[in-house]
């Protein structure tokens, strides 16, 4: 099954397009209206008054080519169907429409397909009268010995140093020329650990094996250099920063662009820039751009990174503001930024003190949780998250050390709760941590106002309630919590542990969940399972009268 959303595998193209020009913030981009088959996205405000820079390639890889056309960069671009170049008769019109006597630039990635069509298309201009150059972006370093190499994501700094060059009013020959030499300056190279699919096919298992990375693949899918056993981000980095030192040399400053081949979150792009930032290459690295989508492949769970030697001309062009929909502005390197701030803890220190009884009884109940973990965590893989059994686990870890080395006011029980409940606001992730210090913190309040523990721990299941917002009924620990409180204020331990086993057998009949992970489950799934909240508080019962 394939993995896009669209109506017409034939207009999908033409379909984006029409997006991204009616998306378009700045509301200056024109599709030319010359064949359904000719796609050339240009600027609505464009007069021809100076050198045009055009570019384009196969579609796939947005923001590119579309993305770029604005004020500062391209003049037009020309977009081929996916991952294919467009045609000679495309790239023609595209020249005639938007070329006036300052001539225009093509600016093309070295494909095969996009030099040959690009350059006929320039030959056949010329015949109009027109004056047009063609620069080649090759800067795909991962095949050192290929005498053509790609052109990939630093298409894009080349896109942005002409672009600035013609707003700038410069001849053809001096935008020919800084184009070039940008060309030049910049090195790729780019890494993924899965390969990108195309709409419209099925998907196929993917030639990367997991937890392998592949260094140097095209930005079409096609085989890289080399794999690498490992996905670790700092270990990845500092491979491609090995390959990109050789290239850049050790004395250059450096602007990076950091470019997420479409399918990387923007959480990990983050964690790659910071771990670039720290790899042998920070120091020399100034400026950046990105981390963004600039030239993408589909959904390629993958991402390169371009360098370029950074001259003063280049920092002007590349600071230069554009009215473009996909470019990233360039920001100039500076280390994070760190405010020192005095940790807000309240002050709960207690007084330790021995109980042999109560000790006893904490014992129980965190080795009941401890040894419950994988039974919990097995039930919550049904009905939610899988980690209910890890969770409390932490939690009764972390009280069974205090209780162990003799660090816990066991003969101040109201003391105790309240200690109970600020540990476990630390040690037990999530929401569940929060909902058992409420549970204890309030307890220990009512304790120390001389109230009977067991109407303490009801007081404490209240302000659960309150704040947690689930009942009795729910499908949650409360279904089994509540009704052996009840039972252990009105009759004993004994009946309460029946209460709690009866309110947890119950929840397995229970179709639907109103709290917590379970209640965005089907409730075909939920029949049968028991809560593993309301398992682990009868467990715990069952345990105290043993």
């Amino acid at each position: 099954m394939s993995r896009f959303f669209y109506n017409d595998r034939k207009q999908l193209v033409n379909d984006a397009i029409e997006g991204v020009i009616i998306s378009s913030r700045h509301r200056n981009l024109v599709r030319l209206d010359i064949d359904p088959a000719i796609r050339v996205v240009a600027r609505s405000d464009w007069d021809k008054s100076k050198v045009a820079i055009i570019s384009g390639g196969g579609s796939g890889h947005e923001p590119a080519h579309v993305g770029f056309v604005g004020k500062g960069m391209l003049t037009a671009a020309v977009c081929g169907d996916l991952f294919a170049s467009p045609s000679v008769d495309a790239v023609l019109n595209a020249i005639v429409g938007v070329t006036g006597d300052r001539g225009c630039l093509l600016i093309v990635k070295n494909y095969t397909g996009d030099r040959l069509n690009f350059g006929l298309a320039a030959e056949k201009a010329k015949r109009h009268g027109l004056k047009v150059e063609m620069v080649i972006v090759g800067d795909d370093i991962s095949l050192p010995d290929n005498k053509q190499p790609r052109g990939i994501a630093g298409t894009a700094l080349v896109h942005k140093i002409a672009g600035y060059a013609a707003e700038q009013g410069k001849s053809l020959g001096d935008v020919r020329d800084i184009a070039q030499k940008a060309c030049d300056s910049i090195a790729s190279m780019g890494v993924a650990m899965q390969t990108c699919n195309l709409p419209g096919s099925d998907e196929e298992e993917g030639r990367i094996k997991g937890g392998h990375v592949e260094l140097g693949l095209g930005i079409h899918g096609e085989p890289g250099a080399s794999t690498v056993d490992t996905q670790n981000s700092k270990e990845v980095i500092a491979t491609l920063v090995k390959h990109l030192g050789k290239a850049t040399g050790k004395e250059s400053e450096l602007a990076v662009l950091i470019n997420n081949l479409g399918g990387v979150s923007s959480l990990e792009m983050a964690l790659l820039t910071k771990e670039l930032m720290h790899s042998e290459l920070g120091s020399q690295i100034k400026y950046l751009i990105g981390p963004a989508p600039l030239v993408s492949a589909l959904d390629m769970k993958g991402f390169s990174l371009s360098t370029i030697k950074l001259t003063p001309d280049f920092i002007k062009a590349l600071e230069s503001d554009v009215e473009t929909a996909g470019w990233q502005p360039m920001v100039k390197y500076h280390k994070m930024p760190a405010q020192k701030q005095p940790a807000i803890r309240e002050d709960h220190t207690v007084k330790a003190s021995a109980n042999e009884d109560v000790k006893a009884l904490v014992a129980s109940v965190t080795q009941t949780l401890i040894a419950q973990e994988n039974h919990l965590n097995a039930l919550d893989a049904k009905v939610g998250d899988g980690d209910t059994g890890s969770t409390f686990a932490e939690g009764a870890r972390d009280i069974a050390n205090l209780n162990d080395k003799g660090k816990l006011p066991l003969n101040d029980a109201a003391a105790l709760l309240g200690l109970v409940g600020e540990r476990l606001a630390t040690v037990m992730g999530g929401s569940s941590g929060v909902l058992m210090s409420i549970f204890f913190t309030a307890a220990g309040q009512k304790v120390g106002e001389k109230q009977p523990l067991a109407e303490s721990l009801l007081f404490g299941l209240a302000q659960m309630k309150r704040y947690g917002g689930a009942d009795l009924g729910d499908r949650t620990l409360i279904d089994a919590l509540q009704p052996a409180l009840e039972a252990l204020r009105d009759k004993d331990l004994k009946a309460a542990a029946k209460a709690a086993e009866k309110g947890a057998e119950e929840t397995a009949k229970m179709q639907k969940a109103n709290a917590g992970r379970s209640s965005y489950v089907n409730s075909d799934n939920l029949e049968g399972v028991k809560d593993p909240g309301a398992v682990a508080v009868a467990a715990v019962f069952a345990g105290l009268v043993k």
